[in-house]
């Protein structure tokens, strides 16, 4: 099962990594020049058959203008969605105290949201 996973994330990470580097309307070798890497191992990034370094991954996003999580995850299995982004941006800046309530009102409404669906199931 865990090769399973690894083999998708390389899957995952090689279609996006193709995907915003066409978007952004670079070449292979344009991608390689400004990230550092050769565009032999590069080109083995985009066909899945070799996984970047976590140093790599980073100078590879800093080169596409994005977000390590926008090469690894499809845009529903990260992140809270664009409408609860700036909210919990702004939680993260309050003190230990605040940052407390907070997690204990999310977890209040999540349990409470559980509970709901299960009663419906059950």
């Amino acid at each position: 099962m865990a090769a399973d996973f690894v083999e998708f994330l390389i899957m995952a990470f090689s279609e996006h990594l193709v995907e915003i580097r066409k978007q952004r309307g670079m070449t292979q070798q344009a991608l390689a020049d400004e990230a550092g890497v050769h565009v032999t191992q590069l080109r083995r990034y985009e066909a899945g058959t070799a996984q970047p370094t976590a140093d790599v991954l980073r100078r590879l996003a800093i080169a596409l203008r994005t977000s390590a999580d926008t090469l690894l995850f499809d845009e529903d299995e990260r992140g809270p969605d664009d409408d609860l982004r700036l909210q919990f941006e702004a939680a993260s800046r309050l003190d230990p105290a605040g940052k407390e309530i907070v997690k204990e009102v999310v977890e209040g409404i999540i349990m409470k949201h559980d509970a709901k669906r299960w009663f419906k199931a059950g």
